[in-house]
């Protein structure tokens, strides 16, 4: 559409440029195409003026048909671009109205009802923009033809003000314009089609979600139901039986998996929800509590479950078949059993606000223990004090095949395993139930199972760590029960026996480690041969002539000499046999008759017969001394037996002193104590008492001699040295080994293995072990001191008949026993001390003269090594 001005310009324009180049009304002719009729006729006249102009001018101008064919071109370009403008512009219009509407829809709602009525009209709106569809596509193809037909090459110029358009590119300008509109439409329309498209996708997968969390929603508000159901059935925890406790426990947690399906529903059920608030689709009010609600529900029953768990667990816990809470009963007021966080008991009194580990009635035991202390033969006292706590827990009445069956009801086969306090429990408690059984007495289960246990962690667990191993279990009650001894030994030898029935020397030390911790626990090690067990593995291989592994037969034959690491328990027997005997004879000390329990019999003097109180405290007539040999009675004696101590005693009459010197009696096997540890397994679960023995301090240095011996064959030799001044401990048995293994010389190879690391380590362990002898010397001296001190107190005489005694004088006495006891103990405190000093004086004096020799044959070495070097570099130098 031109303006009038653009007209008159035109006109002008055309007949000034036809009139000197007729050529241009050729190419007018055929490109120009003008868009109103009033233009033409405006054109036209100027036309014929510039025909007339021309003729004047004597020029050719183009005849009035060309002109008028001109006129049809002009026309038909002015009706096809502005009726494509017109259609293009109503388009953008009816586009960009369509994109508004689209635009000002409501989000998609959380609802399924609302989500469907927004389908059904977006539906619609989409079927209105579709029908429109042809008609737009119409269009768009009309105007790529006309771009076609008129191209634009040039691009839009920006012309100064008051310049004029040329009119060719005037008609660039609407081909440039049509271009234009035809591509804000075309924008458009893909555009509004693909919102319509998109909108109705994200509806559908809406729809499909909501109806997914409402039939979900509907299920697990079913389940929730079921299973709230099923709580509210439960039967308080109070009101259950003890034994039907791990039977709900069982229950409890077969529901608890089954509401896994739950669980995963409401996790799917809530991810359905987090997805459609991604894609900014909130659930409704109502689908929103719904879901709330359910949530809740979902966390109550959780809760529940839990919480019900927790009870039947610690009522399980507390009162059930494998608790604690039976031995509760074991303690009286002030008195109240306590458990630790590994299970271990422990005992709190309230009146004096004191926690300790030991049971009130094992502390009254071990109270009692030494008023034995009197008894100077170590194995004796040993076993005495072990025949008070086999009574005080009564494993006098339990018989071996009631413990076997036990042990295998408790699937307790694998000796190394470790057991923890509530699986000693259920065994021990198991087993007094059987013996309450099988004897059909009353027994005090709680107290019994509450002692036994407490004894069993003094000896194998004092560090109260809560674990104790299947064969520190075993040994502890098989070692005390009713059983004779021969089949306690078939037993502990097949525990540690391998499949052939052969046990080598690793499991043997495993066996005589735990054993010796039984005497260890009364204080008692240091008289059969300490914690290191090695002399007596050794000694038990030499029956086997050397084979690496020894048989029943071996290991019975050699128990039966009564080793002295395990004296104390053939001695147990013997004690709790002589319990009930009654021997016819009067005690040549006490003038006891009949004698009860042991009866010791002289084989030197005729008719001597002694009791056992009398023989085992020392006791003897004013100004006679007991002679040996002795023989020991624990059974009634017969008339054979009579007459072969008649024939002996006989004998022993013409016997010299000197005879009997160089012919002691000993009562059980001695074993070598040489300075080598234990090359065999530990324990880990015996742990080492504050008063261990010093072998255990020097295990690591002398077992690295004794391999490096072994590895270079050199080897101590066994020799028994002997003993000059026996007294009479060491007649029935001894309180030390005979002697010390003789050293033999070292090899050149062994001195070279021991590097200077070693030897320092080796003197500082010296120099520690000195400072420990210093310790135990001030120690004995301070107790030597207490002992004359009690010793120099006046003796308090007894009053005289009819003379009252003043409560002063009552006071004195007591006084005085209690001064006694205490001399007692004084001076059995200061024997073990000595034996100790003696057995530690040894042992430095060995390693200094190890270690004098390493020295001296270290720097023999050094010194042949140096003369070598000389000589081969003088050589050397000869032949340069």
């Amino acid at each position: 559409m031109f303006s009038t001005v653009l007209l008159a310009f035109f006109s002008t324009y055309v007949a000034l440029a036809c009139s000197f180049d007729p050529a241009f009304f050729q190419y007018t002719y055929s490109t120009v195409t003008p868009e109103p009729s009033a233009f033409l006729g405006a054109w036209l006249l100027a036309m014929e003026s510039a025909q007339h102009r021309c003729s004047l001018t004597h020029c050719s101008f183009p005849t009035l048909p060309a002109m008028q064919l001109v006129w049809a071109r002009l026309e038909a370009f002015s009706d096809n671009s502005g009726k494509l403008q017109l259609s293009l512009q109503e388009i953008i219009e009816w586009l960009t109205a369509k994109d508004e509407e689209l635009s000002e829809q409501l989000p998609i709602g959380g609802d399924v009802m609302a989500v469907q009525q927004q389908r059904e009209f977006h539906q619609a709106f989409m079927e209105d923009v579709k029908s429109r569809g042809p008609f737009i596509y119409s269009v768009l193809e009309s105007a790529q033809a006309f771009l076609a037909q008129h191209p634009f090459q040039e691009p839009e110029e920006t012309l100064p003000d008051g310049k004029e358009v040329s009119p060719r590119r005037r008609m660039l300008n609407v081909s440039r314009s049509v271009w234009k509109q035809a591509n804000v439409a075309g924008d458009l329309w893909e555009k509004l089609t693909a919102r319509c498209v998109d909108r109705h996708r994200h509806m559908e997968l809406t729809l499909e979600r909501l109806l997914q969390a409402q039939a979900a929603m509907a299920e697990l508000a079913a389940a929730l139901e079921q299973a709230e159901g099923v709580r509210d059935a439960w039967e308080p925890v109070g009101d259950l039986f003890i034994d039907s406790l791990q039977d709900h426990i069982d229950a409890t947690k077969l529901f608890k998996d089954e509401l896994s399906q739950v669980k995963e529903g409401m996790k799917h059920i809530n991810d359905l929800a987090h997805q459609l608030a991604i894609s900014d689709v909130h659930l409704s009010m109502d689908n929103s509590r719904a879901l709330e609600h359910l949530n809740n529900r979902w966390k109550v029953l959780q809760g529940s479950i839990e919480e019900r768990l927790k009870q039947l667990q610690d009522a399980h816990r507390d009162f059930g078949p494998g608790s604690q809470h039976f031995l509760s009963s074991s303690v009286q007021i002030p008195w109240e059993r306590a458990i630790s966080p590994n299970k271990v008991p422990y005992y709190i009194n309230h009146q004096a606000q004191t926690t300790c580990w030991d049971h009130p009635k094992m502390t009254e035991l071990y109270q009692a223990l030494p008023d034995l202390n009197n008894i100077k033969f170590s194995a004796y006292r040993t076993a005495m004090k072990l025949r008070r706590v086999q009574k005080a827990l009564r494993l006098d009445m339990l018989t071996l095949a009631s413990v076997v069956e036990v042990f295998r009801e408790q699937e307790l086969q694998q000796a190394e395993r470790v057991m923890d306090v509530v699986e000693v429990i259920h065994a021990l408690t198991a087993l007094y139930e059987r013996l309450e059984d099988e004897r059909g007495v009353l027994v005090n289960i709680p107290l019994c199972v509450d002692m036994c246990l407490n004894w069993l962690l003094n000896v194998y667990d004092s560090g109260r760590n809560g674990k104790m191993r299947v064969l520190s279990f075993k040994m502890g009650l098989v070692s005390l029960c009713n059983a004779d001894v021969q089949e306690k030994y078939k037993y502990l030898f097949r525990q540690v026996a391998g499949p052939g029935g052969l046990m080598d020397q690793r499991h043997l030390s495993l066996l005589l480690h735990e054993a010796i911790q039984i005497p260890r626990q009364l204080g008692e090690v240091a008289a059969f041969g300490g914690s290191n067990v090695e002399p007596s593995v050794r000694s038990c291989f030499r029956v086997a002539s050397g084979k690496p592994a020894i048989e029943l037969s071996h290991f019975l034959e050699w128990m039966s000499l009564e080793p002295q690491s395990v004296v104390w328990l053939p001695v147990l027997h013997r004690v709790a046999a002589a319990e009930s005997a009654k021997h016819q004879a009067k005690c040549h000390i006490c003038k006891q008759c009949p004698i009860k329990g042991f009866r010791y019999r002289s084989l030197k003097q005729f008719n001597v017969d002694i009791c056992q109180t009398c023989f085992l405290t020392g006791r003897t007539t004013k100004g006679k001394k007991l002679h040996y040999p002795i023989m020991e009675y624990y059974t009634p004696t017969t008339s054979g037996e009579k007459m072969r101590d008649f024939a002996k005693t006989l004998k022993n009459k013409f016997r010299s002193k000197q005879y009997f010197t160089k012919h002691p009696q000993r009562g059980y096997l001695p074993v070598q104590s040489v300075l080598e540890a234990e090359s065999g397994e530990t324990p880990c679960s015996s742990p080492k008492l504050p008063h261990a023995d010093t072998h255990s301090r020097i295990e690591h240095f002398a077992s690295r001699l004794a391999e490096m011996e072994n590895q270079n064959c050199s080897f101590f030799t066994d020799s028994l040295s002997p003993d000059e001044s026996l007294d009479e401990d060491q007649y029935l048995l001894r309180h030390s080994s005979p002697a010390l293994e003789q050293d033999s010389p070292i090899g050149q190879h062994l001195l070279g293995s021991i590097n200077c690391q070693d030897k320092d380590e080796l003197q500082r362990t010296l120099t520690r072990l000195e400072n420990e002898n210093r310790v135990l010397q001030g120690e004995y001296r301070r107790l030597k001191w207490r002992h004359e001190e009690a010793a120099a107190l006046p003796q308090l005489m007894d009053g005289t008949p009819g003379s009252p005694v003043g409560q002063q004088d009552e006071e004195l006495l007591a006084e005085a026993r209690v001064l006694r006891q205490h001399k007692t103990r004084l001076e059995t405190r200061m024997q073990i001390l000595e034996d100790h000093n003696k057995q530690l004086e040894s042992q430095l004096q060995r390693l200094r003269e190890l270690l004098l020799q390493v020295d001296g044959l270290l720097c023999a070495a050094s010194k042949q090594s140096r003369k070598e070097k000389d000589v081969g570099e003088c050589w050397g130098g000869k032949g340069g």
